[in-house]
C-alpha cells in the first residue's frame, strides 16, 4: 500500500470595488487569493516473489571458481551443473542438495570436470545427502531421522555425480581420452582420461546418493556414481549409493582406491568396471533388490593398457526369498571382455541356486589361465527356507562358477578357491560398522 499527496491550487479571484472621494468613476481592483489543498490517495500495489519449495539456494549452470556451499541451507541442483577446470567445489558435513527432475540432456547431474575438484566433507554424524526435490528430508535433527520420504523403490528420479580426471584408462585405438557416458558430446566438461596417474579430483567422504539414474537416451541412465579416469591421488570412501536406475557405482578407467562403499537396491549393476580400471576397492557392502542384475560386471581393458583392478573384503547379498530368486536376474558377478583383476576374501549371500559366477566368453577363460584373473577365499552362504533348510550344498559348489566357454579349470579349481560356509563364518568378512551411518542401516 502507498499514499499520494495531491497539491491542488485553488485560485479564488476576488473583485473590489474602491469608489474614490470623488464623483469620477470608481477604481476597481482585482486581488487573487492562492489556497493549497492537500488530498490523501490510497494504493494497494501487488508484488509477487517466488518462493522455491524445495530449497533455499539453487545451484546451476558452470561453477567456474571455487565456491563452498551453506550447510545451513538445502541446495537445488537444477539442470546440468558443470565444476570445470581449475575450480574447487567445497561441500560441508551436513548439506542437502536436491536435485531438481528431468531426463535427457536436462536430466540435473553433477560433474567434476578434469582439473576440477570436489571436496564433499561429511561426516559419520553429518553425511552429506543427493537427492530427488521429491523426498522431503530436511535439515536439523538427528540423522537419519530427519525426514526421508523416498523408498528403495523410488529410482531415476534425477541424474547423478559424475567425477572425471586426468588418469589412464584403457580406450578402444589406444585413444587418451573419451566423453563420459551421459553427457552430451557437445559439452567438453564430459571429457576423461590422460596419462596422470597420481590425478586429484579431490576428497569425497561420507555421502548419499539416493533416487538417481534418470534417462537421457533410450535405455541409457546415469549411474548413482560415475568416476571416469579419477587418479590415485583422490580420496574416496564411505559411499552410499541408493535405488539407482542403473549401475550403483562405475569405475572408467583410472587409478583411484575407493572403500567401505554401500550399493543398495539398484537396478543394474551395483559395481562396474571397465576399460582397465586399476585401483582397489576395499570393503565395499551390497544389496540387491528385485530390480537388481549382478552385484558385479567386470569388463577388460579395452586397448592395449593392461589394467587391473582388486576388489577384496566384499560382501554380496542377494535378492532371494525361501530359496526362490526375486530379482530380475540378480546374478552374482560376471566377467566379460577379457577381464583382469583380482578378487580376494569376498561373500556372496542369499543367492539361489542357479545363480552364479560368470566367465562370459574366451577372452577371461584366457585371462583366468593366464593368472590375470585371479579368486582367493571366495564364501558362499546360501539362504535357507522358511523351515530353515539350507537351499544348496557343497556338492554344488563348482556349479556356481561357470565357464561359458569350457576352456579354462576355472569350474574345478571352485572347489580349491571357494567354500560354503555357515553364517557365523560369514561375519569379519566386511566390517559392516563401517555403514552404521547410512540411510541403510537405519
Amino acid at each position: 500500500m502507498k499514499t499520494l499527496k495531491l497539491k491542488n491550487l485553488i485560485v479564488v479571484t476576488l473583485l473590489t470595488t474602491f469608489l474614490a472621494c470623488s464623483e469620477e468613476d470608481p477604481i476597481i481592483e482585482y486581488i487573487t487569493i492562492v489556497e493549497t489543498v492537500t488530498e490523501t490517495v490510497t494504493e494497494t500495489v501487488e508484488t509477487v516473489v517466488e518462493i522455491n519449495p524445495y530449497a533455499d539456494s539453487t545451484l546451476e549452470g558452470n561453477v567456474t571458481s571455487d565456491l563452498t556451499l551453506d550447510a545451513s541451507k538445502i541446495w537445488l541442483l537444477k539442470g546440468r551443473v558443470a565444476v570445470t577446470e581449475g575450480a574447487t567445489l567445497t561441500i560441508p558435513a551436513g548439506t542437502i542438495i536436491k536435485a531438481a527432475a528431468g531426463t535427457g540432456a536436462d536430466a540435473s547431474t553433477l560433474i567434476i570436470a578434469r582439473g576440477a575438484k570436489l571436496n564433499a566433507l561429511g561426516t559419520k554424524n553429518s553425511p552429506i545427502v543427493f537427492t530427488s526435490v521429491s523426498d522431503n528430508i530436511s535439515l536439523g535433527g538427528s540423522y537419519p531421522s530427519n525426514g526421508p520420504s523416498l523408498s528403495v523403490e523410488s529410482r531415476g528420479l534425477w541424474g547423478g555425480l559424475i567425477v572425471l580426471g586426468k588418469a589412464p584408462c584403457s580406450f578402444a585405438g589406444d585413444v587418451t581420452e573419451l566423453q563420459i557416458e551421459g553427457i552430451p558430446t557437445s559439452d567438453k566438461n564430459g571429457l576423461y582420461g590422460g596419462t596422470d596417474v597420481t590425478d586429484n579430483s579431490g576428497t569425497i567422504q561420507y555421502i548419499s546418493i539416493r533416487h538417481g539414474g534418470a534417462e537421457i537416451g533410450e535405455g541409457n541412465e546415469i549411474n548413482g556414481l560415475t568416476l571416469g579416469g579419477v587418479g590415485s591421488g583422490t580420496t574416496i570412501d564411505h559411499i552410499e549409493v541408493i535405488a539407482n536406475v542403473d549401475d550403483g557405482i562405475e569405475f572408467f578407467g583410472g587409478t583411484v582406491n575407493a572403500s567401505s562403499l554401500l550399493v543398495w537396491g539398484q537396478g543394474d549393476d551395483a559395481l562396474d568396471i571397465d576399460q582397465g580400471y586399476a585401483g582397489t576397492i576395499d570393503g565395499a557392502y551390497i544389496i540387491l533388490e528385485s530390480a537388481s542384475d549382478h552385484g558385479l560386471e567386470i569388463d577388460g581393458p579395452e586397448g592395449s593398457a593392461p589394467g587391473s583392478f582388486t576388489i577384496k573384503n566384499t560382501t554380496i547379498i542377494g535378492a532371494t526369498l525361501n530359496c526362490n530368486a526375486s530379482g530380475v536376474d540378480g546374478e552374482m558377478a560376471d566377467f566379460r571382455k577379457g577381464a583382469t583383476g583380482n578378487l580376494i576374501n569376498i561373500l556372496f549371500s542369499n543367492f539361489a541356486v542357479g545363480k552364479d559366477v560368470e566367465l562370459d566368453a574366451s577372452a577371461d577363460a584366457t585371462s583366468y589361465t593366464s593368472g590375470n584373473l585371479t579368486f582367493t577365499n571366495i564364501n558362499i552362504l546360501y539362504p535357507s527356507d522358511k523351515d530353515g533348510i539350507t537351499c544348496s550344498d557343497v556338492e554344488l559348489l563348482n556349479q556356481i562358477f561357470d565357464d561359458k566357454s569350457d576352456e579354462s579349470t576355472f569350474e574345478n579349481d571352485a572347489l580349491t578357491f571357494a567354500k560354503i560356509i555357515s553364517s557365523d563364518e560369514s561375519e569379519g568378512i566386511t566390517n559392516k560398522s563401517e555403514f552404521d551411518w547410512t540411510f541403510y542401516s537405519r
